[in-house]
């Protein structure tokens, strides 16, 4: 009985070390589920870091360049240097023309002012003449008077002469006849004499007064003539007159030309935007630089991330903010502590699942594989203090997401 008892006993141990091993084998399977959907990891990845080309903005002989392939810069560090010479001209001739301009606008507006004033002058002229006209006109309206009462004045010593004529030729018929006297005869002949020479005076003063009239009229009409003329050379002179808008208008030009002289000359010396790497140097000292012909790549080593493809299934447990653990294949023993920064929202369609997404009707596959796999989205894990001298665009690498 002793020999089946041991073996009964035997068989009962085995049975409950499989059950243990099956029960161990499960919790262990169940952990690194747990583990795996908790705490995510891939090394479905790769280090990045922005990285930008690095071309002149100007062109002409590449006199300096200091930098090296692969060399690491600091922000601010001068860069390569190009000639600057023909810019440098090329700034002071548009500082000459629009020093050329300003001058120009400065004899333009004295000329502007003296035009100005005389077109005072013409002004005034203008005022006295009109005045003068007034005053001439008031002088003929005078002498037309004078004409009037000398006129007045003849008529009423031709009329008295011709009193004193008839009178006189009356009576000296009576004398012979002695029904007068010769003193009333002597007295009329006389009379007559007196309003003779009176009409003539009166005649003298009208054509003084007749003249007078034509020599005001005359200096009127002269008058109306400066008058006219002033008005004339006030036009003249108003018409003469301009503006700086033609000048003033081409200083924008001007300003514009010196601005991107400058800027130009600026873009001779090129200098480090920030800390980075230069990479893929293609030129030497002595080369011709073209405009916008990259020269060579810079890394910016301020910011390095890890993107990692996770499977869809895993993004449930990946938020942004969650730490993470970064470990590169250059040295797989050291971690960098990482944050999640972001997760990406879209990759390329697969052709074998929908087709290809062009113009027209869906190409849909008709066929269907049995194994259908799991998409993978982009996980930025953004490294916290990276070393300038470990990490490499490219760089496989390995990420843990510590979510929990």
């Amino acid at each position: 009985m002793e020999p089946n008892g041991n073996i009964k006993t035997g068989i009962l141990i085995g049975r409950i070390l499989s059950v243990l091993i099956v029960i161990g084998a499960i919790v262990l399977g169940l952990v690194v589920i747990y583990r795996a959907d908790h705490n995510p990891r891939t090394d479905d990845s790769e280090i990045l870091a922005n990285f930008i080309g690095i071309a002149p903005q100007v062109e002409g002989p590449l006199i300096h360049l200091n930098v090296h392939d692969n060399q690491f810069v600091k922000q601010g560090d001068l860069l390569f240097e190009i000639e600057d010479r023909p810019y440098r001209y090329t700034l002071e001739r548009a500082l000459s023309d629009q020093a050329t301009l300003e001058g120009q606008i400065s004899d333009e507006s004295r000329r502007i002012a003296a035009l100005v004033s005389g077109v005072s002058m013409a002004e005034a002229n203008i005022h006295s003449m009109e005045a003068d006209v007034n005053r001439w006109a008031a002088a003929v309206e005078q002498a037309r008077a004078d004409v009037a009462g000398t006129e007045q004045g003849v008529s009423r010593a031709k009329a008295e002469w011709t009193y004193a004529n008839n009178n006189l030729h009356r009576i000296e018929p009576l004398l012979v006849k002695q029904f007068v006297t010769f003193d009333q005869v002597d007295r009329a002949r006389t009379s007559e004499v007196t309003q003779a020479q009176s009409l003539k005076q009166a005649e003298s003063q009208l054509r003084q007064a007749q003249a007078a009239l034509q020599s005001t009229i005359a200096q009127e009409e002269r008058s109306k003539a400066v008058l006219t003329q002033s008005q004339a050379q006030h036009q003249q002179a108003q018409h003469a007159v301009t503006t700086l808008e033609p000048l003033v208008s081409q200083r924008g030009a001007k300003t514009s030309a010196i601005e991107t002289a400058r800027y130009n000359l600026n873009n001779c010396r090129v200098y480090a935007p920030f800390d980075a790497r230069v990479t893929n140097l293609t030129i030497s000292e002595g080369a011709y630089a073209h405009t916008g012909q990259q020269m060579f790549t810079l890394i910016d080593a301020r910011t390095w991330w890890a993107v990692a493809n996770f499977r869809e299934g895993q993004l449930q447990h990946i938020t942004p903010g969650m730490p993470a653990d970064v470990y590169v294949m250059s040295q797989p023993n050291v971690r960098f502590s990482g944050v999640v920064d972001s997760i990406g929202f879209g990759v390329t369609p697969d052709e074998d699942v929908i087709g290809k997404l062009q113009a027209g009707l869906p190409d849909v596959q008709r066929t269907l594989n049995w194994v259908h796999l799991a998409s993978r989205y982009p996980v930025r894990v953004r490294v916290e203090n990276p070393p300038s001298d470990l990490f490499r665009v490219s760089e496989s690498a390995v990420v843990v997401i510590r979510g929990h």
